[in-house]
C-alpha cells in the first residue's frame, strides 16, 4: 500500500489544486453552471419545469455515489478523479452540435439532446465528485483547511469575475445561439487546462483494503451529528438553490435587465467572495467551523427579503442588483467554508470517510436536484399569480422566496446543536467584529505578520492594543511569548488596553509567574488594570510566594487596584513586618485603596519614617483615601505646589467658611475657631506658611472630634507633626487640610 503523502508533500501540491479550481471555474461559468447555461435553455423555449429538470440531472446523478464509492477507493481516488473529471469536459464538446439538432429537428429533439448530454456529463461527475471528497480530506492539511478554502475561493472568483465579464459582454454582443456556442468551446478548452493541472496533486492511492473492506452506511446514518449535518444541509439547499438557479430569470422576466446585465448579476457575488474568502478562512481556521457556519447561514437569511425588495423596471436596478449579489456572495461563501471544513474536521471520521462522504454526496444530490426540479414546476404553477401586500410584490416567485427566508432559519436551529470543532460560540465569533474597529484590526494583523524587524513589530502590538478588537487576541498571545524583550513588554501594555479576555489573562498570568522581574512586574500592573475577578489569585499567589520584591509591591498594588478586600489582612500584617520601604509604600497604597480604616495608626507611624518627598505624598495620598474623596486631595496638591500661601490661604477660608454654615452648641467658641482661621488665612495670603500653620492649629485645638471615622486620629497626628517641627511639611499640612474638610 501507497504512503499518505507527508504533510510537506501536501503543501506543494496546492498551488496544483488551486490552479485546477480556477481553471474549472472557467468551463462551470461558460458552461453547466453559470447563468449561461439558463439563458441558453430559456433561449431554447423550455419551460421553467423543463429548466429544472434538466439542472436537477446534475444534482441527482450523485444518488450513484454509494455504489460506485469502492470502485474508486479500489483504483484509487486520484485516478478515478482525473478519469472522470476529463471525460465530463469530453462529454461538454457535445454542446457544440446543439444549433444542428436544433436546426435539423426541431426544438423538442433539441431539449432532448441537451438533457441528454446533461445526463452524461453528470453521471462521469458524479464519478469524479465521489472520488474528489475522500482525496481532498487526504491532499489537504486539516491545519490549513480553512486557509486553503480561502485561498482557492479567492482564485476562483478573481477568475469567475472575468469569465462573468466576458460571458457579459458575448451575449450582449451577439444574437441567436452564436454567443453560447462561443462561450462553450471557450470553457471546454479552460476545462481540458484543469484536467491537466490536477494530475500533479499528490495523493488519492488505490487502496484496495478500503474497497474490500465491510460496508456499514447504517453506522453513518446513526451518526447523530452526521445525521443532524444532513438535513441542515438539505434545509439550506431547499432554500438557497432553487432562488440561485432561477434568479437570472427573476431579474430578466420581473426586474426588467437584459441578457447581459443578468450575467453581470454574477459579478456582484463573485466581489462578495473575493473580499470575503481570506477572512472566512481564517476565522474558520482560527475560531473554528461551526461559528463561521452558522454566521454564513444567517447572512443568507437576509438575501431572499432583499431580492424580493429589490425594484423593478427601474433604469438603475441593476445598481442595488449588484449590491445583494455581493451580500449573498459573502453569505455562500462563510457558509461553504464553514460547513466544509466541519465536515471534513468534525463530522466524518477519517478511517470511515468512503462510506461517509459517498452518503453525503448521495443526499446532497437528492436535495440540490429536487429543489430545483420542484422550484421550477413551482414557477409553472403559480405563473398566474399576481397581486401586492403592503410594500411586498406577490408574483410566481413569491413562494421560492418564503422557502428561501424560512429555510436557512430553521437549518440555524438544528445545526446549532451540532459538535463544534472550537470554545467559541457563534455568539462570541459575531461578537469579535462589534467591539473596537474589526477593519482596523485586520489591518493590524495583516502587518503584524508582514512586520520585517523588533521596530515594526512593536509598533503594530502598540496599535492592535489602542484598536481593542479582540480579533487580535492570538496575535497578543504570539507577541507575549516572543523571544525579544521590547515585543513582549509591548504585548503586556497592549493587553491592559483590552477588554477581559480569559486567553489574554492565562497569558499575563503565564509572565507573571516568570523569570523575568520587569515583565513579571508589568504583567502585575496589566492584570490590576484589566479589573477581571480571575486575576485575583494569581495576584494573591504572586504577593505571597514570588523571590522577587518588585512583584510583590506591584501584586499588592494591583490587588489594591481589584477591590481584593480578603488581602486587607495580609497587607496590613506586611505592612507591619516588612522592613523594605518600598514594599511597605506599596501596601499602604493598596490599604488606601481598599479603605481599610484599621490601618490608619501603621499608615501615619509609615508617613512619619520616610524621608523621600514623592514617597511621603504616596503614604499621605493613602491616608485621605480611607476618609474622603482623593480627586480633592490631588487638586489641593496642585494648588499648593503651584502657589503655597495662596491655596493654603483659599482652603483655611473655605474650611472657616465651612464651620460657619455648621450648627455647633458652642456659639463663642465656633466664633473663636474662626477668628484664628481668618488670622490663619491672612498669614498664608502673605506666603508666611509658619505663622498661618501655627494659627491653624491654635484654631483647630478646640475642635470636637472628627465624625469621619479615622479622621480624627489623622488630624491629631498631623497637628502633633507640624507642631513639632519649624518647618512646615507640605505633605502633613496638605493632610490635614484635607481631613478637616472631609471629616
Amino acid at each position: 500500500m501507497s504512503l499518505e503523502p507527508t504533510t510537506v508533500e501536501k503543501l506543494r501540491g496546492l498551488p496544483w489544486s488551486y490552479a485546477t479550481n480556477a481553471a474549472n471555474t472557467v468551463f462551470s461559468q461558460f458552461t453547466f453552471f453559470g447563468s449561461v447555461f439558463v439563458l441558453f435553455l430559456n433561449h431554447l423555449g423550455l419551460t421553467k419545469t423543463e429548466i429544472g429538470f434538466v439542472l436537477a440531472l446534475t444534482p441527482f446523478a450523485a444518488l450513484i455515489a454509494p455504489f460506485v464509492a469502492p470502485y474508486t477507493a479500489r483504483i484509487g481516488y486520484k485516478r478515478a478523479f482525473v478519469l472522470y473529471f476529463g471525460a465530463r469536459k469530453a462529454v461538454t464538446v457535445l454542446l457544440l452540435l446543439t444549433p444542428v439538432i436544433l436546426s435539423a429537428y426541431g426544438g423538442r429533439a433539441a431539449f432532448w439532446f441537451v438533457a441528454g448530454v446533461a445526463a452524461l456529463f453528470s453521471l462521469s461527475r458524479s464519478v469524479e465528485e465521489t472520488a474528489y471528497y475522500p482525496w481532498m480530506q487526504e491532499f489537504v492539511p486539516n491545519s490549513v483547511r480553512g486557509k486553503y478554502s480561502a485561498t482557492s475561493n479567492i482564485y476562483t472568483a478573481f477568475t469567475g469575475f472575468v469569465a462573468v465579464w466576458i460571458a457579459g459582454m458575448v451575449i450582449g454582443n451577439t444574437s441567436g445561439l452564436n454567443g453560447f456556442m462561443l462561450l462553450f468551446a471557450a470553457g471546454i478548452v479552460a476545462g481540458f487546462v484543469s484536467v491537466w493541472a490536477c494530475t500533479f496533486i499528490p495523493g488519492g492511492a488505490p487502496s484496495p483494503a478500503e474497497a474490500a473492506g465491510a460496508r456499514n452506511i447504517w453506522a453513518a446514518i446513526r451518526d447523530t451529528d452526521f445525521r443532524r449535518y444532513l438535513v441542515g444541509l438539505a434545509l439550506i439547499t431547499l432554500g438557497t438553490v432553487p432562488l440561485a438557479s432561477f434568479l437570472p430569470l427573476y431579474l430578466q422576466d420581473l426586474v426588467g435587465l437584459d441578457a447581459g446585465a443578468v450575467v453581470f448579476i454574477q459579478m456582484g457575488t463573485l466581489l462578495g467572495t473575493l473580499a470575503s474568502s481570506y477572512l472566512w478562512g481564517w476565522a474558520a481556521d482560527r475560531y473554528g467551523s461551526k461559528p463561521v457556519m452558522l454566521t454564513g447561514a444567517a447572512l443568507l437569511v437576509l438575501t431572499p427579503v432583499l431580492w424580493w425588495l429589490l425594484p423593478r423596471q427601474m433604469a438603475w436596478s441593476l445598481y442595488p442588483a449588484l449590491g445583494i449579489a455581493f451580500l449573498q456572495g459573502v453569505g455562500n461563501l462563510g457558509w461553504g467554508i464553514g460547513a466544509a471544513r466541519l465536515l471534513f474536521v468534525t463530522i466524518v471520521p477519517t478511517e470511515k470517510k468512503m462510506d461517509y462522504l459517498a452518503l453525503y454526496f448521495f443526499w446532497a444530490g437528492i436535495t440540490s436536484g429536487g429543489s430545483q426540479l420542484l422550484g421550477g414546476r413551482v414557477l409553472d404553477l403559480t405563473q398566474r399569480m399576481a397581486g401586492q401586500i403592503g410594500p411586498l410584490i406577490v408574483d410566481p416567485y413569491t413562494p421560492i422566496f418564503l422557502v428561501s427566508l424560512f429555510m436557512p432559519l430553521a437549518s440555524i436551529l438544528l445545526l446549532r446543536t451540532i459538535r463544534g470543532d472550537s470554545p467559541f460560540s457563534t455568539a462570541q465569533f459575531a461578537g469579535l467584529f462589534l467591539r473596537g474597529n474589526p477593519f482596523l484590526a485586520m489591518g493590524s494583523l495583516v502587518r503584524f505578520h508582514w512586520a520585517r524587524d523588533e521596530e515594526g513589530t512593536v509598533a503594530v502590538t502598540e496599535r492592535m492594543g489602542t484598536i481593542r478588537s479582540r480579533l487580535a487576541v492570538d496575535e497578543l498571545l504570539e507577541s507575549l511569548a516572543d523571544p525579544r524583550f521590547n515585543v513582549r513588554f509591548e504585548a503586556i501594555l497592549a493587553i491592559a488596553r483590552m477588554p477581559a479576555d480569559q486567553r489574554l489573562i492565562a497569558g499575563l498570568v503565564k509572565t507573571l509567574e516568570g523569570r523575568n522581574p520587569a515583565l513579571s512586574v508589568l504583567a502585575a500592573w496589566a492584570l490590576g488594570r484589566i479589573r477581571d475577578e480571575d486575576a485575583h489569585t494569581a495576584l494573591r499567589s504572586a504577593l505571597d510566594d514570588s523571590t522577587y520584591r518588585s512583584v510583590q509591591a506591584h501584586s499588592a498594588r494591583s490587588l489594591g487596584t481589584l477591590g481584593d478586600h480578603s488581602a486587607v489582612p495580609v497587607l496590613l500584617a506586611r505592612l507591619e513586618s516588612d522592613e523594605d520601604e518600598g514594599l511597605q509604600v506599596a501596601y499602604a497604597s493598596a490599604l488606601g485603596k481598599l479603605g481599610a480604616i484599621e490601618a490608619t495608626g501603621p499608615l501615619l507611624r509609615l508617613l512619619e519614617r520616610c524621608e523621600d518627598e514623592m514617597t511621603r505624598l504616596e503614604v499621605a495620598l493613602a491616608l485621605a483615601r480611607l476618609v474622603g474623596d482623593e480627586r480633592h486631595f490631588i487638586r489641593l496638591l496642585r494648588q499648593l505646589r503651584a502657589e503655597p500661601g495662596t491655596s493654603a490661604a483659599q482652603a483655611v477660608t473655605g474650611l472657616a467658611r465651612h464651620l460657619a454654615g455648621a450648627k455647633s452648641t458652642n456659639t463663642d467658641t465656633t466664633a473663636q475657631v474662626q477668628a484664628s482661621l481668618l488670622q490663619s488665612s491672612e498669614a498664608f495670603a502673605q506666603n508666611k506658611m509658619e505663622m498661618g500653620t501655627a494659627l491653624l492649629l491654635a484654631g483647630i485645638e478646640s475642635l470636637p472630634p472628627l465624625a469621619e471615622p479615622g479622621a480624627d486620629d489623622i488630624r491629631q497626628a498631623c497637628a502633633a507633626y507640624l507642631a513639632d517641627r519649624p518647618e512646615v511639611s507640605v505633605e502633613y499640612l496638605l493632610l490635614l487640610l484635607f481631613v478637616l474638610r472631609a471629616g
